[in-house]
């Protein structure tokens, strides 16, 4: 099978040279996935503060805004969402979002971040498969420009 006129290069004095795109590939599809992890976690975040809003005291509170958060790590790609603390700078837990997610002695069990995600599951995966479509529509071109440039010794 003959390699891609991309990929290969030959120069008037007949010296080969090989240029390797993989690490712009990889670089390309973490940043798909990425962006599909935070179009996921926007959407979620929004249907998460619709239903924080229906409960008792924080129809025109702001502190939902400013309490429900997403992180997208860029070393591990993964998605992190839940309820932290954006005053003065700093990230962390909130007693509110813990006590009426996971409950306890003083709140009854709301589950309002667990719920959200279960309810959406399949926008979930609409939203991922629009970005993992592009990555199978880059394959099906590579795939096509190897069988035409190729000699057909397969």
């Amino acid at each position: 099978m003959a390699l891609p006129r991309s990929v290969t290069r030959v120069d008037r004095t007949g010296n080969f040279s090989f240029t390797s795109n993989v690490d712009q590939v990889k670089y390309t599809i973490n940043e798909l996935c990425r962006a599909a992890l935070r179009d996921c976690a926007k959407m979620l975040r929004k249907k998460m503060i619709l239903k924080l809003k229906k409960l008792p005291g924080m129809k025109n509170s702001r502190r939902i805004y400013k309490s429900t958060q997403y992180w997208v790590r860029s070393k591990e790609a993964d998605l992190q969402i839940g309820f932290g603390n954006s005053k003065k700078g700093t990230s962390g837990d909130t007693w509110y979002g813990i006590q009426q997610e996971l409950g306890s002695k003083n709140q009854p069990k709301r589950g309002v971040l667990r719920d959200t995600v279960f309810e959406n599951i399949g926008e979930i995966r609409q939203i991922q498969a629009k970005y993992l479509s592009a990555i199978d529509d880059a394959q099906r071109l590579i795939d096509e420009s190897e069988s035409m440039s190729g000699d057909g010794d397969e």
